[in-house]
């Protein structure tokens, strides 16, 4: 008996079997058109990073460019700057040496002055019978 149960379980699955390979093969179908989205996916993925490099290849360059053209011009700029900044620092210069002589000057005189006064009033009396 066990036999004939193994026979008919045999046949049962047997006459399953054509719809169990149909799932399969339709799963199977499914899955492919996923694989060919995602490869599409990717071709189109590395199609934008490629148009990415290419762009900042060309913006770089360009960057590049402008900046050894308008290093020259920043020394230019820097050097004029310079020489402007010395220019000016000598004329200042200039000046503070006149202000500081101007004031020694004044300083040499006033002190002169105070100490003809100091010796005038020490010596008022005598002066003073001088001119008698």
């Amino acid at each position: 008996m066990a036999v004939k149960e193994t026979a008919r379980s045999a046949q049962a699955q047997l006459a399953t079997m054509p719809e169990r390979v149909a799932v399969v093969e339709t799963k199977v179908d499914s899955m492919m058109v996923c694989i060919d989205e995602i490869k599409s996916n990717v071709k189109d993925m590395h199609d934008c990073l490629d148009q990415t490099r290419d762009m900042l290849a060309g913006k770089l360059e360009k960057m590049q460019e402008e900046y050894r053209t308008n290093s020259g011009k920043y020394f230019e700029h820097a050097d004029k700057l310079h020489a402007e900044d010395q220019a000016s620092h000598e004329a200042l210069d200039k000046k503070i040496k006149d202000l500081e002589s101007f004031k020694t000057k004044w300083v040499y005189m006033t002190a002169g002055g105070i100490a003809v006064l100091g010796f005038l009033s020490g010596h008022a009396t005598a002066l003073s019978n001088l001119f008698k």
